[in-house]
């Protein structure tokens, strides 16, 4: 049988999920691979699964008249997916795309379904996930309202810096709302002036 150990170990951060519970998904778990550069998840499409990563990356971005902004990336130990829609099961406003070559662990809407009915703990774990992708956005929000770009980029590199040695700074830069000139610009600054 395939190891889910790194998937358990980050399942056992919720205190309230138990042996029982993860043994109600246990048998239906799969590793899926993912192609660098594949978009997993379109505009308008419903998401119809979340995914654990055991390794690589992903981002969340919309497309505007041909322009892509970044919202979020995924790595490893997160769940990439859109919340959202997933939990209602409506049409998505994002798309989602690998950066690298990807495994993850997918649990589609029917099997969590299952779950619910078979455990209320399911429940809650959905809607920590949705809770977590609010404050996420809401976060973002706030930081492009009130930060210059300078102390978005530095918040960045203190909250998540591992994203500065596995993306782009172009996709980076779209995540920070400004172009990548900039960001080079603020980064030769700060670089100077250590």
């Amino acid at each position: 049988m395939d190891d889910f150990s790194q998937l358990k170990k980050w399942l056992n951060g919720f205190p309230f999920l138990t042996q029982a519970d993860y043994d109600i998904h246990e048998s239906f778990l799969v590793k899926k691979e993912i192609a660098a550069d594949q978009i997993i998840l379109s505009e308008g499409q419903i998401c119809r699964e979340l995914g654990f990563i055991n390794y690589g990356a992903f981002r969340r971005y919309t497309s505007v008249e041909g322009k892509e902004t970044n919202v979020q990336f995924f790595l490893e130990n997160d769940v990439v997916g859109e919340y959202i829609s997933f939990s209602e099961q409506k049409p998505s406003h994002y798309f989602i795309q690998s950066l690298e070559p990807s495994e993850i662990v997918p649990f589609d809407y029917e099997l969590i379904q299952r779950g619910y009915q078979l455990s209320r703990n399911w429940e809650t774990f959905t809607r920590v996930m949705v809770e977590e992708a609010e404050k996420h956005n809401e976060e973002r929000i706030m930081s492009l309202l009130n930060m210059d770009g300078v102390d978005r980029y530095l918040n960045l590199l203190k909250t998540q810096p591992q994203i500065f040695q596995r993306i782009s700074l172009y996709h980076i830069a779209s995540y920070l709302g400004m172009e990548r000139e900039s960001l080079s610009r603020i980064r030769n600054k700060i670089f100077k002036h250590k």
